[in-house]
């Protein structure tokens, strides 16, 4: 976890623990309304999404489990209303080879994510 402030400010969330996009979507909705009312849960709107996400409410398990560490090999990054020069500056924060979203498919890890998550596998 990172104790000083991220110039320019953005959420990253360990891919191993996400299954799709929509739950992360579904986050930063969550997180766009408390911004608004300054009702934030975290001290940054980017915290508040990674926060969000976790179904925790302990605030700094949420951040470093749902987070990434130095053993993370697949990251989304998410900018809220970032300007093209934040999104270059958030791009070279980050060694490795950019993806897109569609290709985050099949990189979750189950068993994590049924740990964390507190979730059953589908049966069918």
């Amino acid at each position: 976890m990172q104790s000083e402030k991220l110039e320019p400010e953005a959420a990253f969330i360990n891919a191993s623990l996400i299954p799709d996009v929509f739950p992360v979507l579904e986050a930063a909705h969550k997180a766009l309304p408390s911004k608004a009312r300054n009702s934030l849960t975290t001290r940054t709107q980017h915290s508040e999404l990674v926060y969000n996400y976790s179904e925790s409410k302990h605030i700094t398990s949420s951040l470093k489990r749902r987070g990434i560490s130095d053993s993370c090999t697949y990251m989304p990054a998410a900018c809220f209303d970032a300007s093209v020069n934040e999104i270059k500056a958030t791009q070279d924060l980050i060694k490795g080879k950019e993806i897109g979203l569609e290709e985050l498919a099949g990189r979750e890890n189950q068993s994590q994510i049924q740990k964390y998550f507190n979730k059953a596998p589908p049966t069918y």
